[in-house]
């Protein structure tokens, strides 16, 4: 299991755009000059950096650089070893350009300490008169604490001074990890980083891939031994494969309900930092803060394309937090968003039917994205005007060029969300129903921890390294559980899209002291839809099916404050609100629309004790209680929707 999870690790977030094999496999051997450096940091930290430069580079033929600096390394390694492509797509390996990839700090064969995300630190009060501590790196070696950003920085100045025949341009790209390092290049970046494209960037660990509003995400439990375990000095070889809990099952729900309370997992991970730090820091304390690239997005002058799938079940909340934010901090920065209808990073390669569990939307997505928006924006900035008029037209990219997930076809918007969209209400009433209108009563159930509702009934899925197709997966195994709340509409008379932002704000109780809330957004497909000719799943029936649209949780100690959690009141009506991310997607005439609402979601997340404890990494098995909890009927979702 060691093994596979490795290598899965790899194909999936770590390269994956190298891992497509192109149509002439000796392509990047007959066209570029491998060269690897160790490039010295302002404080000495020398990182391995691998240059693929165009053989046909020259002076009156110079060529920008597209970067990507990753924590999952940069092989393969060797002057004469070569990847079978470059860069984040065969059409920009062909348009060519000076591909830089490093492994930074502390990882690999960089030096260094490593450290789980070390955004932009504060400008010291010296450092910004002398127009910032980046700035500073060309002159002084001790401007400031290094982080990615002035990693960044002092590789492009490197970069720009010893590499001939560039065109002084540099672009930077990356998917999840290499996502966040690519938006960790924003503040306070080098004057020839003239475009970036965080792509399914993770932005704040409290928030995606490990946990979401404060739920630990325990399907990302086998993923510790790469975050969490330091190498001694640079290499080459994978260090932290002894560092795999060996399951043997490969039935991952069974192993994780067998593990009992979070606190077992100390005997696999007694050793492992970052477990250690994820235990002793349950509440969003400074330590989650200072590790959040977030506030950090401030005086962005590069151009900026934000990339995410609608169906990323690990990086969803960055990609649009990143966009909103820079839009919000930086109203003059061209700054545009993508999302497609894949899984985390699978734009990045062409799979010729596009599918995301059972559901399919067309095919080629992949391609167009590659040909159309992500190579239009990189050429246009670091080969051509780079004045913001992306394409042949003078209108150039759009502000948000948005997959719609019902209708399956792009769409093109100046502003997001939408400037026409209209916010409207769906209440939660005990009769089942989904409408404009609430009543007085309530629905409850009772939520046994000890019985956890699955995020899904696939097996084979859950005891792979990150979740992946559970957010399209047909939910008519959950919603038939006494524990899971239904509520939706009437068959829809013509179609319903929703574009833009989700709040659930719900009004409830419990008789315990804690519990967790989960929302599902769900489209029910009609009796009679027929299958597609490219069903993965030849046991599963669309009709009737209940693709998952959009789910959050919120875990209820956290209602009021991600800093100060606070037990619930037993039997007190209390207000739960949380947002869900953005969606764009037609529910169509003839389907209609549900909400799921669970208190358990296993073992996606971790099992709430439904007693308040001060820590939940810390509670023993007495802690963990049945309670029944009730959801009013006043209780609301407020989407956005276009027409």
């Amino acid at each position: 299991m060691k093994y596979w999870l490795s290598i899965c690790f790899a194909v999936i977030l770590v390269l994956p755009a190298q891992a497509q094999l192109t149509t002439n496999g000796s392509f990047v051997r007959d066209n570029y000059q491998k060269t690897e450096y160790k490039v010295a940091m302002r404080d000495g930290t020398k990182l391995h950096t691998t240059v693929y430069a165009p053989k046909d580079a020259s002076a009156t033929n110079q060529y920008p650089f597209l970067m990507q600096r990753t924590c999952y390394s940069v092989a393969p390694y060797g002057p004469d070893a070569y990847p079978a492509q470059l860069g984040p797509s065969e059409t920009l390996m062909r348009n060519k350009f000076i591909f830089v990839y490093q492994d930074v700090r502390g990882r690999w064969n960089s030096e260094g300490t490593w450290t789980n995300m070390t955004p932009n630190l504060p400008d010291p009060p010296a450092a910004t008169a002398k127009k910032g501590r980046k700035a500073a790196a060309a002159t002084s070696s001790t401007a400031g604490a290094p982080d990615e950003s002035s990693d960044t920085y002092d590789t492009i100045e490197w970069l720009l001074k010893n590499v001939p025949n560039n065109n002084g341009r540099v672009g930077q790209w990356g998917i999840s990890y290499p996502g966040f390092y690519t938006a960790a290049s924003l503040p306070d970046a080098h004057p020839a980083l003239k475009a970036a494209s965080p792509q399914a960037p993770v932005s704040d660990f409290f928030f995606d891939d490990f946990h979401h509003n404060g739920a630990f995400i325990q399907a990302y439990l086998f993923t510790f031994p790469v975050f969490g375990i330091q190498h001694p000095e640079p290499t080459t070889k994978a260090w932290y494969n002894d560092g795999f809990i060996q399951t043997g099952t490969k039935d991952g729900f069974q192993f994780q309900y067998d593990l009992g309370p979070l606190k077992n997992v100390d005997k696999y991970y007694k050793d492992n930092f970052y477990w250690q730090e994820t235990v002793n820091h349950p509440n969003y304390d400074e330590f989650w803060h200072k590790r959040s690239i977030i506030p950090a997005l401030k005086n962005v002058r590069p151009a900026v394309m934000t990339v995410g799938g609608w169906f990323d079940a690990e990086d969803l909340y960055g990609p649009l937090t990143i966009y909103k934010t820079i839009e919000k901090n930086n109203p003059n920065t061209y700054n545009t968003l993508v999302m497609g209808p894949f899984g985390h990073g699978r734009w990045s390669r062409e799979t010729g039917h596009t599918l995301h569990s059972n559901v399919y939307f067309g095919d080629s997505i992949a391609t167009f994205y590659q040909r159309n928006i992500e190579a239009k924006f990189f050429n246009h900035f670091l080969k051509s005007a780079g004045d913001g008029k992306t394409g042949e037209s003078t209108s150039g990219l759009p502000e948000a060029y948005l997959f719609n997930t019902g209708r399956n076809e792009w769409r093109q918007f100046d502003k997001w969300p939408a400037a026409d969209a209209q916010t409207k209400q769906y209440f939660l009433n005990a009769n089942g129903s989904l409408a404009n209108a609430g009543g007085t009563g309530f629905s409850e159930f009772v939520s046994d921890p000890m019985k956890p509702v699955p995020y899904t009934e696939d097996n084979t899925t859950t005891s792979g390294f990150t979740p992946f197709n559970y957010m399209s997966e047909d939910q008519r195994f959950a919603g038939r559980r006494p524990d899971v709340l239904t509520f939706q509409t009437d068959v829809l008379t013509e179609d319903l899209t929703l574009g833009g932002e989700i709040m659930a704000k719900l009004k409830v109780s419990t008789t315990g002291t804690d519990a967790d809330w989960v929302v599902k957004l769900i489209d029910v497909y009609p009796p009679d839809e027929p299958n597609h000719a490219y069903m993965p799943n030849k046991n599963i029936t669309l009709g009737n099916y209940q693709q998952m649209v959009r789910s959050e949780v919120m875990r209820g100690r956290f209602r009021n404050s991600f800093e100060k959690p606070e037990p619930f009141k037993s039997g007190e009506v209390t207000d739960v609100n949380f947002r869900l991310q953005d969606v764009l997607h037609t529910f169509k005439k003839g389907h209609r629309m549900m909400i799921q609402v669970q208190s358990t979601w296993f073992p996606l997340i971790d099992r709430n004790p439904q007693t308040y404890v001060d820590n939940i990494y810390k509670a023993d098995e007495k802690d963990f209680r049945k309670a029944t909890h009730r959801v009013y009927d006043n209780s609301v979702i407020e989407v956005q929707v276009l027409k």
